[in-house]
């Protein structure tokens, strides 16, 4: 096939897919080009069916499997393939994103989520991980980190709105429709402002969403937990001179002068033990959460965080959720679910009573480390930094957050984030990674 024959395959399939990402009516000329390349190629007629799911699609074709992992990633310098690659990642652009008006059913909203998950595997991503579902899973892969960024912001702003649509009280109060809803964070947020409207079957449905994302959150950010590096060695301490931490390739390079040629032995004087003690005393960590609604993706993600490190020996976890008022939500801080429940949602941001009610917990303040999750757009901008630097000067390691999830990106007031900045603690913003490590380095 010559190359301006190919090109122009392309274009009608890229010139069918804007028509009808903007215009659902089916236009002939391009309907039966497209048609036409797609038999030529030996691809399904279905792959032009945007009534048909992607999952069904491979389903009946498996053989496709593999052509959609990675389609977007990675396309190499095949350019036979290049109007193969067009068919397929015109289905995916145009199931993920075309998604009409009116009220969305839970079979709509499954298959859609189905379909996203298609689109992230295909620019190299696990599924679910640019709309922050998998919190530890590499969001980005495959793309610049601002591609996969803004990906993940414009799929989770569709989420959202599919939920909005969607009649969700209606579907929670009947149990073979909500058990057909993949918990996401825009679901999740969604049931967070509406749980106080709800009870009986509905509550119960609600909260075994809410539960379930939280367990699936939970198991990866255990994952990053366990395989970030922990902190440092207490130099100050002597080596326990036992077995387990003998330094093996010390002691012989140490011993080496008491080489024997004669024996053909080495002679050893002293042995050499690793050095492993770290922290003694108890750390303190208190995650202070603004809830006013602006935070859900950070909230959710900090609050398990927080109960993964709850569980943790020689840590002691406070957690401070806030509005215009503030919450002590400690008793519940080891299980994120019970948290969650009891935070409402909306309202407006007045940091200063935070700070009234985290200041009395700060007893060492060098053992002691502030992660505060907000967007800093607050009432009284003045006394809440007042307050966060007067932290910072006592010797907390203040961690301030503006977001951490796979794929978002969170606004955050230039006014703070500057002065952040300026006195050395700066916003810390996107994979919750950088926080499990900033967290273990100092806790643990």
């Amino acid at each position: 096939m010559s190359d301006s024959s190919s090109e122009t395959q392309r274009q009608i399939l890229y010139w069918r897919l804007l028509a009808r990402l903007f215009d659902p009516e089916e236009q002939a000329a391009l309907e039966s080009g497209s048609m036409a390349i797609v038999g030529d190629l030996g691809l399904p007629a279905a792959l032009l069916d945007p009534s048909v799911s992607v999952d069904t699609l491979v389903q009946r074709f498996p053989q496709l499997e593999t052509e959609f992992e990675g389609l977007m990633s990675d396309p190499g310098d095949d350019r036979d393939g290049e109007v193969r690659r067009a068919a397929l990642a015109s289905k995916l652009l145009l199931n993920v994103f075309a998604t009409g008006s009116g009220n969305v059913t839970a079979e709509q909203l499954q298959r859609w989520q189905g379909d996203a998950g298609w689109f992230e595997r295909a620019m190299g991503c696990e599924p679910g991980s640019l709309r922050g579902r998998a919190a530890g899973a590499g969001a980005g892969a495959g793309t610049g980190a601002g591609t996969g960024a803004g990906l993940g912001a414009t799929l989770a702003g569709i989420e959202g709105d599919l939920v909005s649509r969607m009649r969700l009280r209606e579907v929670l109060a009947d149990n073979r429709l909500a058990k057909q809803l993949t918990p996401s964070m825009s679901l999740i947020e969604q049931l967070l402002r509406d749980k106080d409207n709800l009870d009986g079957v509905a509550l119960a449905n609600a909260k075994a969403l809410i539960r379930r994302f939280v367990d699936e959150v939970a198991e990866v950010l255990r994952t990053q937990v366990a395989q970030a590096s922990t902190g440092t060695v207490d130099r100050s301490v002597p080596p326990k001179r036992v077995f387990r931490n003998l330094d093996l390739d010390r002691t012989i390079w140490k011993n080496l002068p008491n080489w024997s040629p004669e024996d053909e032995r080495l002679y050893v004087d002293r042995l050499y033990y690793k050095q492993t003690a770290k922290r003694i005393e108890p750390a303190r960590l208190i995650v202070v959460v603004d809830q006013s609604g602006s935070m859900v993706d950070a909230m959710v993600n900090c609050t398990i965080l927080a109960s993964i490190f709850a569980g943790l020996p020689k840590v002691d976890v406070h957690l401070v959720a806030y509005d215009t008022r503030a919450l002590d939500l400690t008793p519940w801080v080891h299980d994120p679910f019970e948290v969650l429940l009891h935070t409402k949602l909306g309202g407006g941001t007045d940091g200063t009573v935070a700070l009234d009610l985290a200041r009395p917990k700060i007893t060492d303040p060098r053992n002691t480390v502030v992660v505060w999750i907000s967007d800093f757009y607050e009432w009284q901008e003045q006394a809440v930094w007042d307050g966060m630097q007067s932290i910072h000067r006592a010797g907390v390691k203040l961690i301030p957050v503006g977001s951490v999830s796979s794929g978002g990106h969170q606004s955050v007031n230039p006014w703070f984030r500057q002065r952040f900045k300026d006195q050395g603690t700066p916003v810390l913003s996107g994979h919750i990674k950088k926080l499990v490590i900033e967290l273990k380095n100092f806790l643990v």
